[in-house]
């Protein structure tokens, strides 16, 4: 489905992307709101995408650890246990994650299809070989 032309159909793919632009405010100011430690945020913003490395077990796996990394259940989750249970830093955590998710969406940058990592529930990502000519 991602080879066709139009899919996703571009309202949706904006639509989706302003939905990342929101979410990334919210999460940005429930930071600032919470006196979030501004050197924590700097240092893990781009921690999830350290499961680009999980590519080198194989594209499915790759794609699979991904995405996981980029799905917005597990920032709630760590969050939310972090907030019943009063940990501050583990709320940090989650709205960092949540950040970086949200900041993905906005750019265009989407979960992964196990084909080919430019191919994203969003779109393709940049030009490949094979679609250069499309063009």
């Amino acid at each position: 489905m991602s080879d066709i032309p139009g899919f996703p159909p571009k309202g949706v793919a904006v639509q989706l992307r302003l939905e990342g632009l929101f979410a990334l405010a919210a999460a940005v100011t429930a930071y600032w709101f919470i006196g979030g430690n501004w050197w924590l945020f700097a240092v893990l913003l781009f921690a999830p995408d350290l499961a680009i490395l999980s590519y080198s077990a194989g594209e499915k796996t790759g794609a699979r650890i991904y995405n996981f990394m980029h799905t917005y259940t597990h920032p709630i989750i760590v969050g939310g246990i972090g907030w019943f249970a009063g940990w501050p830093v583990l709320v940090e955590i989650g709205l960092i994650w949540a950040t970086h998710i949200a900041m993905d969406r906005a750019l265009g940058y989407g979960l992964k299809y196990p084909g080919s990592f430019k191919h994203t529930h969003l779109g393709r990502v940049g030009k490949d070989k094979t679609h250069a000519n499309a063009s």
